[in-house]
């Protein structure tokens, strides 16, 4: 458990715009929800001579200039649909100061178990939207003498790669380094002035498959789930992308990457334990960050939502009946169609919708919405190639860091390994009765 002490409201620390920012349709879909980290730091005597959380204030109020939509409330907008407008008026952060009676060692390998949820700050969605932060901060004091940090964003305002600048550039203030990489933060770049070439297939956006013969059954998301945290050395990664790319035409092919085969073992072996039919379909959903695919590319530093959802079907029996080649080469062929052509008219079908907020994953209270979550479907989210680890706010590096406990059936992280040797770790929440079977296949299939 973790007691909270005090609150404090951070500002930025000079005048910001006074402003309502642009939202694109891509900003338009994003959960208004907050994505959680946590980062877990040892004891060290950097933290016995410093006060931790006036740092991090002090930081934060600089870090909060340049960011400062991030300072920020969201209000409904006037032309409905679940549109949102974001108010920036550097209305500012909470930082919740926290102690616990645990200790660092208590966390055992880290897992995003229900325990950690006390590091996490909490926040009252049945509060009105122009309440709501942007962005919430929680420090929490351990007996050990070391700290967690504890971070939610609002999606609507930052995807991964925003929000992780971000972090990374208030660390460097905190530390008294730079120089610093502003953020990008015209959101209008992109939209488009010419209509795309080709129209935008929305069957991307469509339902997810259902259980066969349970389509109507709302117990089943009502089971039991645990979470597991499973390694990939540098080596097993290797022999899982050499057994799909024996499925390669030709040897001028492209090998199959590390997420194309890893996504895919994660894909096969959850159909497996969870025992489906052979003509169970399975959906697995993910999102391609497409900055780089743009013509001319977003700048690196681009601050929202350069996201695009990518969907794969099969029926299970295919699937597992089939290499991991052909999950893989899937994976692939949905990946490479999206081109910039592809961006702009999915950008331009979404600013199109009449209803924006019936493609949010979760409702306004955080309950998941029926039809993404859950038994057949897998949704892998991967920060693998996210600059997540060596977050330093002066006291030294994270020992470690991941997503928050709040996962779902058929939620999976793919996260940096913790040796820095090119592993990887997989943290995937499913039903209790399903996980072992799923540990089981994870190492034996490879």
């Amino acid at each position: 458990m973790a007691t909270v002490e005090a609150t404090h409201i951070v500002r930025p620390a000079e005048a910001t715009p006074d402003e309502i920012m642009y939202l694109n349709a891509g900003d338009q879909i994003k959960d208004i929800l907050h994505t959680p980290t946590l980062y877990f730091y040892k004891h060290s005597a950097v933290l016995d001579a410093i006060d931790a959380v006036s740092r991090l204030k002090d930081s934060l109020g600089k870090a909060l200039v340049p960011f400062y939509p991030l300072a920020g409330r969201l209000s409904w907008a006037a032309e409905g649909g679940g549109r949102v407008e974001l108010h920036c008026r550097g209305q500012g952060v909470p930082i919740f100061e926290a102690h616990s009676d645990a200790a660092v060692e208590d966390f055992g390998d880290f897992r995003p178990t229900p325990a950690m949820l006390p590091f996490i700050p909490s926040v009252d969605y049945t509060a009105p939207i122009h309440e709501i932060p942007m962005l919430i901060v929680q420090l929490t004091r351990l007996r050990c003498g070391g700290v967690t940090v504890g971070l939610g964003f609002s999606h609507v305002v930052a995807d991964g790669s925003s929000a992780l600048h971000f972090v990374g550039e208030w660390a460097k203030i905190a530390r008294g380094v730079g120089p610093a990489v502003p953020p990008y933060l015209d959101r209008k770049a992109l939209e488009a002035d010419t209509p795309p070439i080709s129209e935008f297939d929305a069957a991307v956006l469509g339902p997810m498959p259902t259980l066969l013969g349970q389509e109507d059954d709302p117990d089943e998301q009502e089971k039991p789930v645990a979470v597991a945290l499973l390694s990939l050395s540098k080596t097993l990664i290797e022999k899982l992308r050499g057994k799909a790319n024996l499925g390669l035409d030709n040897a001028s092919c492209r090998g199959y990457s590390r997420f194309e085969a890893v996504a895919a073992h994660i894909w096969r072996c959850t159909s497996k334990a969870r025992g489906h039919a052979a003509e169970q379909p399975t959906g697995l959903f993910f999102v391609a960050d497409f900055r780089k695919r743009l013509n001319p590319p977003l700048p690196e530093n681009y601050f929202g939502n350069a996201l695009f959802r990518v969907v794969v079907t099969e029926k299970s029996g295919s699937l597992l009946s089939n290499p991991i080649s052909a999950a893989s080469r899937k994976i692939r062929e949905a990946v490479e169609k999206v081109t910039d052509d592809a961006v702009r008219g999915y950008m331009d079908y979404l600013k199109k919708l009449p209803d924006v907020g019936r493609f949010r994953s979760l409702d306004s209270e955080g309950r998941p919405k029926r039809g993404l979550l859950g038994n057949p479907n897998v949704v892998i989210i991967s920060w693998a190639a996210l600059p997540l680890l060596g977050t330093d706010f002066g006291w030294g590096k994270e020992m470690n860091v991941g997503p928050g406990p709040i996962g779902l059936d058929g939620k999976s992280y793919i996260l940096p390994g913790d040796g820095g040797d090119g592993g990887l770790n997989v943290a995937i929440w499913l039903q209790e009765d399903h996980l072992d079977e799923f540990k089981k296949c994870f190492y034996d299939d490879i």
